[in-house]
């Protein structure tokens, strides 16, 4: 956890206590995450491979027995939420609070006893930017709920039904890899995750010790999952399998490609996705050999092919991104694509750490001269996933 989590928990802890007349069961929290490779592969059953950041999604937790949910964030305007045995149902909410209230509602519908709660949250995650704030307040209060109520529920099982809850609850057509990430990631690791069967397989990750820097580059430009776009890419690639005969994408060898583009025809809006996910499994695999076998500065390149495929075939990009992408690479980045769902949000950039500020400000003086937001530039460091702090 990092200092600045670690002041949020103590402040949550606090402020639970003044909302709610006493000191909280516990404190947990868990994180956002990047996604170094291995985009919109996720619901077609391929692979990804994210690292989870050093920001957090905090809730301090007691439990209830009355079945009451009462909800408050740090983070939004107002006050405690409360919401009656009866009144969680998918749809019914459409503020901030249908995600933690997704998740005890998922829990339930699972047949877990959560008998009801009192929560109140705080992120450091930003929201918006593609880094994963709602998967990490889904995770952190599944998380608190199952240690509370003594579940025994694994860390891929709470991703199970947090995505559950999103996808049903909340209404976002989201995949297993945020959920997953949050919940299961490992310090100075990337997950490696097949998400067919979410088998994993945690690789090293020290760039620092390789002398190199991941910054994130949020460009400030907002997007939300559950808007029609991103469901429309996820149609696609559903009806690409269905036209190949396959269960999911993931299915079609990538030495195969081109035969199954070929069979596709005039579906030319198919086939740009199927290529976009068959490659991209591709290069999750790429990444992994490369390094497995020490050879961290090669990812580089990869990185900026996956970009080149979001931006062309799954055509999720925009103009920040593109700059950001472009404005890196010109100023000596080893790599740099778009991360997360698209249509905004962040991207990453590979730098050797001499490099670092050079980029930085390559990338904000691009975007001052094009007349956009100024950007946020981070250091992405590969953190712990969920977990019990106090």
């Amino acid at each position: 956890m990092s200092e600045s989590s670690e002041a949020v928990a103590e402040l949550v802890a606090e402020r639970f206590e003044e909302l709610y007349g006493a000191a909280p069961d516990g404190v947990w929290a868990a994180p956002g995450r990047v996604n170094l490779i291995g985009e919109h592969t996720d619901y077609n059953d391929g692979f990804v491979m994210p690292f989870a950041l050093p920001h957090t999604a905090v809730a301090a937790v007691s439990r209830r027995a009355d079945g009451v949910l009462r909800l408050h964030s740090q983070d939004v305007r107002g006050g405690v939420v409360e919401l009656g045995p009866d009144a969680l149902a998918p749809g019914s909410d459409k503020d901030w609070t249908a995600y933690p209230a997704g998740v005890v509602w998922a829990l339930r519908e699972a047949g877990h006893a959560v008998t009801g709660a009192d929560i109140h949250l705080a992120s450091t995650v930003p929201a918006g930017a593609g880094l994963s704030s709602s998967a990490a307040l889904e995770v952190v209060v599944a998380l608190a709920l199952n240690d509370l109520f003594e579940l025994g529920l694994r860390g891929w099982q709470l991703a199970r039904l947090c995505q559950r809850a999103e996808n049903v609850y909340v209404g976002a057509p989201v995949g297993i890899m945020d959920q997953t990430a949050s919940a299961c990631c490992e310090e100075g690791h990337a997950l490696f995750l097949d998400t067919r069967d979410l088998s994993q397989r945690q690789i090293p990750f020290d760039l620092a010790a390789e002398g190199m820097r991941l910054l994130v580059v949020d460009t400030q430009v907002k997007h939300s999952h559950s808007e029609g776009e991103y469901g429309k890419r996820r149609a696609g690639c559903e009806k690409g399998a269905a036209l190949l005969g396959v269960d999911a994408l993931r299915d079609v060898p990538y030495a195969e490609l081109d035969a199954a583009l070929a069979r596709l025809g005039d579906e030319e809006e198919v086939r740009r996705l199927v290529r976009h996910v068959v490659t991209e499994d591709e290069r999750v695999e790429r990444v992994v050999a490369l390094l497995e076998s020490g050879q961290t500065r090669a990812i580089g390149p990869v990185l900026v092919e996956g970009h080149a495929s979001l931006r062309d075939d799954f055509r999720i990009s925009c103009p920040e991104l593109d700059l950001v992408v472009d404005t890196a690479l010109a100023a000596g980045a080893l790599g740099a694509r778009m991360t997360g769902g698209g249509f905004g949000g962040s991207a990453i950039v590979l730098a050797q750490e001499a490099d670092t500020d050079r980029i930085t400000k390559a990338v904000g003086e691009a975007f001052a001269a094009s007349g956009f937001t100024a950007p946020r530039v981070f250091e992405a460091v590969p953190s712990p996933g969920a977990r019990r702090v106090r």
